[in-house]
């Protein structure tokens, strides 16, 4: 994943609990990393070379489930194989046998989970973290990946507070978490220019993002949370009315409106 991850217990905790959720992390980045050998790169080699690959292991497995269900609820707007160093390709070149634990691609394609993996990563820890009766938890990746565990250890929810990412000392919008994730995707803010960032794609027309835009996405799943935050971003305006017919707390900031301060929420913000 190439990020920072924080876990935090509150309450009885068993001895291995923390262990065992950062070891659940660990494993999850083990399997899905396209930065060193994995099962994920693996799999790539083979779908660019055009052969047939067997999945054989359970994370990845459990990953390209949650990834084909994702990429039908957004419409095709998450797609982890739409990459501009491949040609955006997406998953649509893709044939997933799940009877069978094979996938084969229709033309040359990779896979970069992303900020999928973070949330997938976190829904494990979290998964061990409740088996073993922890009360109370806090985990985050990298800052713009959270989930939590029961409520505060104070009581009552979580409550983080966003910050703007154009304007200092400003909060974008606060929100309150009990037992959920929170994802934040954007354009614009810290890590968003960095040199080595494949731009943005919208994968139902190949179309690059390039306005200043924040996602954020909360859900009782950390991938869930990830995968509508990514597809938020990318979303035109149809897309974007679309993914809000759900009841869900989910919000786009376009930056790019009215003289780079207007707001386009999907969802309803309380300041």
């Amino acid at each position: 994943m190439g990020t920072r991850v924080e876990l935090h217990g509150f309450g009885a905790l068993g001895d291995d609990a923390m262990t065992d959720a950062r070891r659940a992390i660990e494993a999850v980045d083990d399997a899905l990393t396209i930065h060193r050998p994995s099962a994920t790169t693996a799999l790539n080699e083979c779908l660019m070379a055009g052969r047939e690959a067997a999945v054989d292991d359970p994370l990845l497995f459990d990953a390209l489930v949650e990834i084909e269900a994702a990429h039908a609820a957004t419409q095709g707007l998450f797609d982890p194989a739409a990459d501009a160093r491949h040609g955006a390709a997406g998953w649509h070149a893709i044939s997933f046998d799940r009877e069978n634990a094979r996938v084969r691609a229709s033309q040359p394609v990779a896979l970069d989970f992303g900020g999928f993996g973070k949330g997938f990563a976190l829904d494990r820890a979290r998964t061990l973290l409740r088996s073993a009766c922890v009360p109370s938890a806090l985990l985050s990746a990298g800052e713009s990946s959270i989930a939590v565990v029961g409520e505060h250890p104070l009581g009552g929810g979580w409550t983080f507070s966003l910050p703007h990412p154009l304007l200092p000392g400003r909060v974008l919008v606060e929100l309150e978490l009990s037992d959920e994730a929170l994802s934040i995707s954007s354009t614009v803010g810290a890590g968003a220019d960095a040199p080595d960032r494949a731009p943005m794609i919208r994968p139902t027309d190949g179309a690059i993002v390039t306005g200043m835009r924040t996602a954020i996405a909360v859900d009782r799943s950390g991938a869930k949370a990830e995968v509508m935050s990514t597809a938020l971003l990318v979303a035109d305006d149809a897309q974007a009315a679309r993914l809000r017919e759900e009841r869900a707390r989910r919000f786009l900031f376009d930056f790019t409106r009215e003289g780079g301060d207007a707001r386009s929420p999907v969802g309803t913000v309380t300041e």
